[in-house]
């Protein structure tokens, strides 16, 4: 049997989850340059021992593995649920099946432990905010957090530790060594994650940081990703992201068949870059969609830039607007700047789509053809008002 690696992150507590490098995709949309991690903690008491989630397919028996190698499985008391997603729960119908362990989760994550991992209804005990249970010199408390980002989540928190087991909150697609200063583009990483899993959500991550602040937290250990030995950093991140704080920044997604509209969106951004605001350009025939997400976090401004195909935007534009509306960034305006041959159409599905969404639109510049002089002092014009718009006071 592999020797793993089982390593104490806090005093009884072992991390005893899973990496896989190897994963280039989550959730069929999210790419993961790096891989993740499925994380799992092992919670070791004087009198009793419980394990904090599990880990997804395909690696159960390595889950098994790394808790018989800390302690006897058959005689696991207690399995926490903090959340009932395949990537946190699908060894858990075979640790209850190796031990004697009873699981805990709240109410709605039971008919999901039953469904997802097979647990047996009569293995399942459901909780309510505030309920712990004592292991022998420590006490896991239960902190219900619906909606980060499924409605059963919840927190677990080791009082005497004061380690945070906080789920999906928090986490991080990164597979790279156990604590958050093992990984210097850490914070970066877990904006990406914000952005893709907790920004649709912000008025539920709120409520959770709430939380986060009422406990005395010296170690967060999520779901996904490393181990917070310094947990102000990511709190103190998912402030700023939480409150819709943003920068001198603008996004520009572009889509270009002939080259006019990659014109348009280079003249816009060299314009955004005299004004001092950031330009971050994405041509959406060749782009990441994670680092799209992540930078949408603290942009102020979008810049929609397509030709029009068959009366309206072009097909890459519209589905990438769909996530845009999805991912409900702080964006707080927006422009457009569009190309057309024998017809128009896309500006106007531009702006629609900034109506919809409660984006104020600044404006546009239209273009037949390639953009001449005239287009070119429109969007350096365009980029002005945009810039001015940015760089306001906010009055709240």
């Amino acid at each position: 049997m592999i020797k793993y690696n089982t390593p104490e992150i806090s005093n009884g507590v072992y991390a005893v989850g899973a990496k896989d490098r190897n994963r280039r995709l989550f959730d069929a949309l999210v790419p993961l340059p790096r891989g993740t991690t499925f994380n799992s903690y092992l919670v070791k008491g004087a009198e009793k021992t419980a394990l904090i989630d599990s880990v997804g397919p395909g690696f159960e028996q390595e889950l098994l593995d790394k808790i018989s190698s800390l302690t006897d499985l058959s005689k696991l008391d207690y399995v926490v649920m903090n959340h009932a997603e395949p990537d946190h729960s699908t060894a858990l119908g075979a640790v209850v099946r190796e031990s004697r362990a009873t699981l805990y989760t709240t109410e709605k994550g039971a008919p999901m432990a039953a469904r997802y991992s097979g647990v047996p209804a009569e293995r399942i005990k459901t909780i309510k905010d505030g309920d712990t249970i004592e292991l022998g010199g420590k006490k896991l408390r239960f902190i219900e957090s619906p909606w980060l980002h499924w409605p059963e989540t919840m927190f677990t928190y080791l009082e005497e530790n004061k380690v945070l087991f906080s789920c999906d909150f928090f986490g991080a697609h990164a597979p790279d060594g156990t604590y958050d200063d093992d990984i210097p583009d850490i914070i970066s990483l877990a904006k990406g994650y914000f952005a893709e899993i907790m920004m649709p959500l912000r008025p539920f991550c709120k409520k959770g940081l709430d939380k986060v602040a009422a406990l005395e937290i010296t170690t967060i250990a999520p779901s996904h990703g490393p181990v917070y030995r310094n947990p102000s950093r990511i709190i103190d991140a998912y402030r700023s992201w939480v409150a819709g704080e943003t920068l001198r920044k603008a996004v520009i997604v572009y889509v270009t068949t002939w080259g006019a509209t990659e014109q348009m969106a280079n003249c816009m951004a060299e314009a955004l870059a005299k004004e001092g605001i950031n330009p971050k350009l994405y041509n959406l025939a060749s782009f990441d969609m994670g680092q799209l997400a992540e930078d949408l976090v603290d942009s102020p401004a979008l810049v929609v830039g397509s030709p029009t195909l068959f009366s309206g935007l072009h097909p890459y534009m519209n589905n990438t607007l769909n996530l845009i509306k999805l991912l409900k960034p702080p964006v707080k305006f927006g422009a457009a700047i569009c190309s057309y041959g024998w017809g128009k159409g896309a500006l106007k599905q531009a702006q629609e789509f900034f109506e919809n969404a409660k984006i104020e639109f600044v404006g546009a510049v239209d273009s037949y053809g390639p953009p001449h002089d005239e287009e070119i002092q429109k969007i350096t014009e365009l980029a002005g008002q945009l810039a001015a718009k940015i760089s306001a006071p906010v009055v709240n």
